[in-house]
């Protein structure tokens, strides 16, 4: 049997993460602010913590990235859309098999050294990880084809470049610790309208923002 909250879970979860990549990662990037650590150190890992938290369920997050990068998608702006799809991609598929290789779905109840340790382990993981997955494949895809010397060149620089991920996991995870110590729950009754609604929003809102943007 199908769990409809499940999987609404991971359209709406998906959905806000690509909206934030399409929208607030677009800003970033005008500003010449390092999107990408700050995508992955705050956005990306809140709101798979989160939803890793509500859910307790493997698999969940490599769904919610794999929504996420198709959003992404449709926002073709930017810089390069595909390699930003692809790191979303491998992003939820790492944070996935992080949670399930350490069994951090089997403790309830973490300190805030534990909450703080994961932040900065998962955040740096993810964002190299994702960043290492995204050199490798993006040429692949864009029949450039890929060559290993290129990649052993741009190491240093790529493990530089996670620290400042790692720095805003740190206060990321603890704060959606915090969050779900509120014991903040929706009613059924209201839980599918809501996220319903709010996939539809960020869908729409990108896709219309994207035929705007051409269209001017």
């Amino acid at each position: 049997m199908i769990n409809r909250k499940f999987i609404l879970g991971i359209i709406v979860f998906g959905s806000l993460w690509g909206f934030a990549e399409c929208i607030i990662g677009s800003l970033l990037r005008d500003v010449n602010l390092p999107a990408g650590a700050i995508m992955t150190g705050v956005f990306a890992i809140g709101l798979m913590t989160l939803s890793r938290t509500t859910f307790r369920q493997p698999g969940m997050q490599t769904g919610i990235g794999l929504v996420a990068g198709a959003l992404r998608f449709f926002n073709p702006f930017g810089g390069c859309f595909i390699c930003s799809a692809i790191a979303i991609m491998a992003e939820g598929l790492l944070f996935d098999l992080i949670w399930t290789g350490f069994s951090l779905d089997q403790k309830t109840t973490h300190t805030l050294t534990i909450q703080t340790s994961i932040g900065v382990t998962s955040a740096y993981l993810v964002y190299v990880g994702g960043y290492i997955i995204t050199q490798i494949l993006t040429p692949v895809f864009s029949s450039a084809g890929f060559y290993l010397e290129n990649l052993i060149v741009f190491i240093p620089q790529i493990l530089a470049s996670g620290l400042l991920a790692a720095l805003l996991g740190v206060a990321t995870v603890p704060a959606v610790f915090a969050l779900k110590n509120a014991h903040i729950t929706i009613q059924d009754r209201l839980y599918y309208p809501i996220t319903i609604g709010v996939s539809a929003f960020c869908w729409v809102f990108v896709i219309l923002n994207t035929i705007l943007i051409i269209g001017v």
